[in-house]
């Protein structure tokens, strides 16, 4: 019997109330080894482009890849169709399963379209044209919307920069409720792996970050730069409730891999998660909500910049800019309202120039030495102890002091998106192929 390359990529099973894509990839796992599927990868779970206004959460595709039998093929096709049938929330308006089975190697073609996913908005009529291309085997379980992300999983092969993702998933009985993990344990194990791990813990906040709050299967997720750094972290955790299953995912997470250069301001678009360099032209100001607004531009035009209250700290870097910085910004981008024009939402600025920031004090007295006071707006200075005034030209210009350097600033852990790489990822990038699973990553 000849051996099949089976890619299998499927998203939109999940709904805010119920489900996750990631436990179907898990349930699957097992089913697909007792069909006598060999895993050539661990299962891929692809973020997609954060952006995107119907999102569930963070927005995640999963592709599985595996070597089987030519003869059970359609064996292999029928589980993984029950399966994503039987764990999707069918019922909830906007949850539209799809389905992509691909046999052989994924096509250029595939992987600039799943590039595309990663960072604007696709059609449906987009992503049927080039599953026709690719002869890709599509089933749209309820409506057409999860085809563009399970082509996009088949399509995103991670050759680039990756991480992986070891993930917990819960018993039905105790979904909804708090999750058992004891605290210490993980402030010991943030303590033990990383930077090898990352976003485990906000110190800032002191929030526990690898368990979610939801009704979701998820008991914990810990992301890391290995497999054997993730089965070490899993070692140290202290889990008091019975664990159902868990697996190891590669993912994209960490990556920056949605981010796409823009040359000017004038060619920024809505939902697409973008990086421009320009100079600041207006001083921020808080706005209602804690949020900081400023606006960059260049000779093509402007678009405003807001770090929002969950950024923290974060906003006292992005207060302390002003008109004549240069700067990078990275972020998506929210489409205008009637309210708010077109807006760059960061997710991390590097400072690239300082502008020199020029403040300036009253005169002093030339006849008895007493600092001057203002005669009003644009009138002058006049000496309290001799009556003597002075022109306002005769004010004093003072360079101060910027307490900012020229360096790339990331908001805290928890305001990070999957796909934001921290810092703890730089100088850590991959460009090498992965091996293909060697160690225990699934139970």
């Amino acid at each position: 019997m000849a051996d099949v390359q089976l890619h299998i990529g499927f998203d939109d099973t999940d709904s805010p109330r119920m489900g996750c894509t990631t436990y179907i990839g898990a349930i699957l796992v097992e089913r697909l080894e007792a069909l006598g599927c060999k895993f050539t990868d661990y299962p891929n779970l692809i973020r997609l482009n954060p952006n995107v206004p119907w999102k569930t959460r963070g927005n995640g595709a999963v592709c599985l890849r595996v070597s089987c039998e030519d003869s059970s093929v359609d064996k292999v096709k029928d589980s993984v169709l029950e399966t994503v049938k039987m764990n999707s929330d069918l019922e909830y308006a906007r949850t539209d399963p799809a389905v992509v089975f691909l046999e052989g190697d994924v096509s250029e073609d595939l992987t600039q379209f799943a590039k595309r996913v990663l960072g604007d908005i696709v059609t449906v009529n987009e992503a049927k044209a080039v599953a026709n291309r690719v002869h890709a085997d599509v089933h749209l379980i309820k409506g057409e919307r999860g085809l563009v992300g399970a082509l996009a999983a088949v399509g995103e092969i991670l050759h680039d920069d990756f991480t992986y993702e070891i993930i917990a998933y819960r018993f039905s009985e105790n979904r909804g409720t708090q999750r058992k993990v004891r605290r210490e344990s993980i402030l010991e194990m943030d303590r033990e792996t990383t930077p090898f791990t990352f976003n485990n813990y906000d110190p800032k906040k002191r929030r526990i970050l690898i368990t979610p709050r939801g009704p979701d299967p998820i008991l914990y997720g810990i992301r890391g730069e290995t497999p054997e750094i993730l089965l070490r972290a899993k070692s140290i955790l202290v889990v008091e409730e019975d664990i159902e299953r868990w697996v190891i995912y590669r993912c994209n997470h960490g990556t920056d891999a949605h981010l796409r250069r823009v040359d000017r301001p004038v060619d920024v678009r809505p939902h697409q998660p973008t990086i421009m360099t320009a100079t600041v032209l207006s001083i921020p100001k808080v706005i209602l909500g804690g949020h900081v607004v400023f606006s960059i531009g260049d000779e093509s035009g402007t678009v405003d910049c807001a770090a929002y209250e969950p950024t923290g700290e974060f906003r006292e870097v992005v207060r302390r800019l002003i008109p004549g910085d240069v700067v990078r910004v990275f972020g998506g981008v929210r489409e205008a309202s009637s309210k708010n024009p077109v807006t760059i939402n960061l997710e991390k600025i590097e400072i690239l120039q300082l502008t020199q920031k020029v403040g300036y004090l009253n005169p002093l007295c030339t006849a008895c030495g007493k600092r001057t006071k203002s005669s009003g707006r644009s009138q002058g200075f006049r000496c309290p102890r001799c009556s003597a005034t002075f022109p306002l030209s005769s004010r004093i210009a003072t360079v101060q002091s910027r307490d900012l350097e020229k360096r790339l600033y990331i908001p805290p852990p928890r305001a990070h998106r999957h796909l934001t790489k921290p810092y703890s990822r730089y100088g850590r990038e991959k460009n090498v192929d992965p091996k293909s699973p060697v160690v225990v990553w699934h139970s």
